[in-house]
């Protein structure tokens, strides 16, 4: 048996008695594994994400077993419906591209491909949020945490907001801007997320003087001083398991109280090999054009993943 046309549960590598968990564990090893931006091959990657998207779903499973029990369906079947994807290798800057057949290459600057695409959708079935909700490209704002209204942050959070909103939502019509996640891996909050197509990118602000300072890759220095940036790295890599079929990174941008998007000076004094660091601290100009660079260059980056945006959308606080 060629692997187009394995069954789902060969795909993941499970039986068909996986329970939920099993499938879970599965799907992750295989995302890891398949994912463009990992070094796997796109197409691949695409059968593993159909196989966990009808695996997990008991009413599609049920309907799944029972087709492919009475070999009506091969386990590829819905291959030629969906966007194919041709992702650029990880950390190149050229933007990846969406093919429909008989449709033109599609690019960051497109219009929106939703995945699940919602013509076409039985009746009867429920989407997982409604098409006027993913259409949104910003979701919730900054407000109150608790008992005190911390107007500063609430401050900081909106200029971070009005930035992504004017010079990075435009340039991707797919990204989708969420603001005040809980986070996965303790009690504190992410004030920013933007999702576009496989790329997920958590940001985090603070207000600093003009000035040069230098990321060491855990404090900025500014004449003697160590300020530590917002704890961001463990809270990528949470988001990082339980998205596996995401290339998840965190961002600090840091803000002047002037305005100007090129203040403070970030020098950056320690780079990781192969590629973008967990975590980017820049001034709002590098966090637009470095931002805009991650979110275009990923597979597929003019499609709304509507399975990750709706989970993303649960989590708001």
């Amino acid at each position: 048996m060629t692997e187009s046309s394995s069954s789902y549960y060969q795909v993941l590598r499970v039986p068909v008695t996986a329970t939920e968990k099993e499938i879970k564990v599965a799907y992750r090893r295989a995302a890891r594994t398949a994912h463009p931006d990992h070094g796997g091959d796109a197409a691949a990657f695409r059968r593993v994400t159909r196989a966990y998207e009808t695996l997990i779903d008991p009413t599609r499973r049920k309907a799944y077993d029972r087709s492919y029990a009475a070999g009506t369906i091969r386990g590829d079947e819905a291959a030629d419906r969906e966007p194919h994807f041709d992702a650029p290798p990880a950390g190149s800057r050229a933007s990846a591209t969406v093919h429909r057949p008989g449709n033109a290459r599609n690019t960051a600057g497109d219009p929106p491909v939703y995945v699940p695409a919602y013509e076409g959708v039985p009746a009867g079935d429920v989407p997982l949020i409604p098409l006027a909700l993913a259409s949104q490209q910003v979701h919730g704002m900054p407000r109150k945490r608790g008992i005190f209204g911390a107007e500063a942050r609430i401050q900081r959070e909106m200029r971070t907001v009005q930035l992504l909103t004017r010079q990075v939502l435009p340039a991707i019509p797919a990204a989708r801007l969420i603001n005040g996640l809980q986070s996965p891996a303790d009690n504190s909050h992410i004030d920013h997320a933007v999702l576009s197509g496989y790329r997920l990118a958590l940001i985090g602000s603070m207000l600093l003087p003009k000035g040069a300072y230098a990321w060491d890759g855990r404090t900025l220095n500014h004449g003697g001083r160590a300020i530590p940036p917002p704890q961001l790295a463990h809270v990528v890599r949470a988001m990082q398991d339980i998205f596996p079929e995401l290339n998840v990174t965190g961002w600090t941008v840091v803000l002047s109280p002037g305005g100007n998007l090129h203040e403070p000076v970030i020098d950056n004094h320690r780079r990781q090999a192969g590629g973008l660091e967990t975590v980017q601290v820049v001034n709002a100009a590098g966090m637009v054009r470095g931002l805009k660079e991650f979110l275009a260059s990923g597979p597929a980056p003019n499609t709304v993943n509507v399975p990750v945006l709706a989970r993303l959308l649960r989590g708001m606080h």
